[in-house]
């Protein structure tokens, strides 16, 4: 199949659209951040650089550590960006840019993203790390994929629904599931590993009131109550199910690793937080 050039998109100087990355940028090893800043903090750890680009919020560095090529790049905020960035961090990898034609060999991703999270049990306090195992995805993404649903925990869907008296009206929740392989390896012995909802915006979405009040005031008591196969809800984020869901359909492997810096159900919050999760960053370079 050939894609024609309003599918995918090609920058005058050869790299991908959003990204503005060349497939020779792109590292089999990537680490993905939200905020910009952070790709900075992990690329000072690498011994030596290979590339750096910009373009609005995606900005990436490709360098070495420890023998390990490792390409870390920003996101922003949200679903909608891990849609861009997947489609095109694939195409970088699985697709000749030149003749716009899959490429005969396929190549697996590993990808981690490392960010941030508001624990949402006494056992998440601030500071500690999740390994999101299955995400919950409130943003409807994957609905817009034929494989969606192939990819998806159907059953634990249709649990959480339940449960929750879910309304229609706020769109399908889908259940995306993290590389198991990948989660070993990362996670370790030192990362809880459970359930995260990934919101489609930081307020409503997760439960918090100030001048506009919820549809369900109720929502945040009845996702901290869920359980399904011994596994409970431990943190919102917003990026998760959309990174494992996508990536399941592109045959990568992916999982999301994030630093508790709210506890809703302690009602704590810790705003200076981002000269510690250079630890959680140590971490999944070591692992990866």
């Amino acid at each position: 199949m050939t894609y024609p050039p309003s599918e995918l998109i090609v920058n005058e100087d050869g790299s991908i659209f959003h990204l503005h990355m060349r497939p020779e940028q792109l590292a089999d090893k990537v680490i993905l951040v939200g905020d910009p800043g952070r790709v900075a903090t992990v690329a000072t750890h690498f011994e030596k650089t290979d590339s750096e680009t910009e373009s609005r919020e995606f900005h990436s560095v490709t360098g070495w550590y420890e023998g390990k090529r490792i390409t870390v790049l920003s996101t922003g905020i949200g679903c909608d960006n891990i849609d861009i960035v997947m489609n095109e961090l694939d195409a970088l990898a699985n697709i000749n840019l030149q003749t716009r034609e899959d490429k005969p060999i396929q190549k697996q991703l590993t990808i981690v993203r490392v960010g941030t999270c508001g624990g949402l049990q006494p056992e998440t306090p601030l500071g500690c790390f999740i390994a999101s195992a299955k995400s919950i995805g409130f943003d409807g993404l994957l609905n817009y994929y034929a494989r969606g649903r192939e990819v998806c925990d159907m059953q634990m869907e249709n649990a959480f629904r339940t449960h929750m008296h879910w309304d229609a009206r706020k769109g399908a929740p889908y259940v995306a599931t993290a590389d198991p392989s990948l989660i070993e390896q990362i996670a370790g012995r030192d990362m809880v590993r459970g359930i995260t909802v990934a919101c489609g915006g930081f307020y409503g979405p997760q439960g918090r009131q100030i001048r506009m009040k919820i549809q369900d005031p109720e929502q945040n008591t009845k996702i901290e109550t869920f359980r399904y196969g011994g596994m409970k809800i431990c943190n919102f984020e917003m990026e998760s199910s959309a990174l494992a869901g996508l990536s399941s359909i592109l045959g990568h492997r992916a999982v999301t690793c994030c630093m508790v810096i709210a506890n809703r159900y302690a009602k704590e919050m810790n705003t200076s937080y981002k000269g510690q999760i250079d630890r959680l960053v140590q971490l999944v370079l070591d692992r990866i």
